[in-house]
């Protein structure tokens, strides 16, 4: 119970420990700090912990007093990483840990183990290499370690119906929480803004644009292709068609290797990682996501706050957030021909293309804003630390 009794105590508000595979440029690490960075100093603490390391995008955590720490977890089952995080837990002294997708799942038990009061996991998406959540071994997993974990939070109603119907997660642990994004930041063009990315070079360009990793779940390859027949397609629109993929990964050199082999290197930029996503997205005319798995993306909520109309493919949680028709398309998972025929419908009419991404913004204030997350969550870690400390009446419960 010293763990329990630690920040009851202390004069300070309780502290969350988010621990997360890796630190670096995503949307789900974007939501962290976002979460971290605008939640009320004097509702809870936070602290990073990273399984493995962190990149200068931890610089973006600008609330002070946040602590980051690198376990430097390597490849495998990696024992001696439940011991280091257990050590570091009951030096911490958290009243939550907060953990994020498969990777850190199983780690929920070490924080049982290392008295933790609440315990709370978040998934956020599935992986390329499972896209429909099937691989029994980790079903398993989550079952079994399910016991450890206090709330499961899904950010889709596809990924809550997945862990209530093909993983077997009983109903009342899970707590679908959707995800919000800052719709200050992210806006409509203004006049008087700078068109300061290279593929604005003339004012007439209809540029496509793509926020994500390069890897295989965003499948940019798919994209480029259905670019490639959207130009065969519109040959008198070809001068003015532009595709700039924001972001970096394991996957570019294939990508720009494809890009030279179609004779696409003069009119498609891969733009690198970006700290900061909203500039690049006030620059684009259409936001594309050729995903094949998908939670809730953050880059598809912002692209929408952005004022832009999507094509997405109708994967994981994007037909909830996108309504088919009236703020974007929605096209299959790797077909590019379907995705190249969606685009084309936006570079002939331009008031079809306003009128959607004028539907989508007006949508994400309304439900995905980030003062509606953030509540959510605080409701979350209220909720639990004072069920779970009920049994203590020496405990002052979280929220107060």
């Amino acid at each position: 119970m010293a763990a329990i009794a630690s920040f009851a105590h202390s004069g300070q508000p309780p502290l969350v420990v988010h621990l997360i595979y890796r630190l670096d440029i995503g949307g789900l690490e974007t939501l962290l700090v976002d979460t971290i960075n605008r939640m009320p100093a004097e509702r809870y603490r936070h602290a990073v912990v990273c399984l493995t390391d962190y990149t200068d995008f931890a610089g973006r955590i600008t609330r002070p007093g946040v602590e980051l720490f690198a376990l430097h977890k390597p490849p495998g089952a990696a024992p001696r990483t439940h011991l280091d995080l257990w050590r570091l837990l009951r030096r911490l002294r958290p009243a939550i840990l907060h953990t994020y997708n498969l990777g850190c799942y199983e780690y929920g038990a070490t924080a049982l183990g290392a008295g933790v009061p609440v315990r709370i996991h978040a998934e956020h998406g599935r992986d390329a290499g499972d896209p429909q959540g099937l691989n029994r071994k980790h079903n398993l997993l989550r079952r079994l370690l399910a016991p450890c974990i206090d709330r499961i939070v899904p950010v889709s109603r596809d990924l809550h119906d997945w862990l209530r119907g093909t993983v077997g997660i009983a109903p009342g642990k899970l707590a679908l929480i959707d995800n919000g994004v800052d719709t200050e930041r992210f806006r409509p063009v203004r006049s008087g803004d700078v068109a300061g990315e290279p593929w604005r070079d003339d004012p007439d360009a209809f540029v496509i644009g793509s926020v994500g990793r390069l890897q295989d779940v965003k499948d940019q390859a798919t994209l480029i292709q259905a670019f490639a027949l959207l130009r065969r397609m519109l040959p008198q629109d070809c001068p003015r068609l532009r595709l700039a993929l924001v972001g970096d990964g394991p996957l570019r050199a294939a990508l720009e290797a494809q890009l030279v082999a179609a004779g696409l290197q003069d009119c498609v930029w891969i733009a690198g990682a970006r700290a900061d996503v909203a500039p690049p997205m006030r620059s684009f005319s259409l936001f594309a996501l050729s995903s094949i798995a998908e939670g809730t993306p953050v880059t598809l909520l912002e692209a929408m706050a952005s004022g832009l109309p999507v094509v997405a493919s109708a994967v994981g949680g994007i037909p909830d957030l996108v309504q088919d028709g009236a703020m974007g398309t929605l096209v299959p998972a790797r077909d590019p021909v379907q995705l190249a025929e969606a685009l084309a419908a936006y570079v002939r009419q331009p008031a079809l293309a306003a009128a959607h991404g004028a539907a989508g913004r007006a949508h994400v204030e309304r439900r995905y804003s980030m003062r509606a997350m953030l509540d959510a969550y605080m409701a979350l870690y209220d909720g639990l630390c004072q069920t779970k400390m009920k049994t203590n009446k020496a405990i002052t419960p979280c929220a107060e």
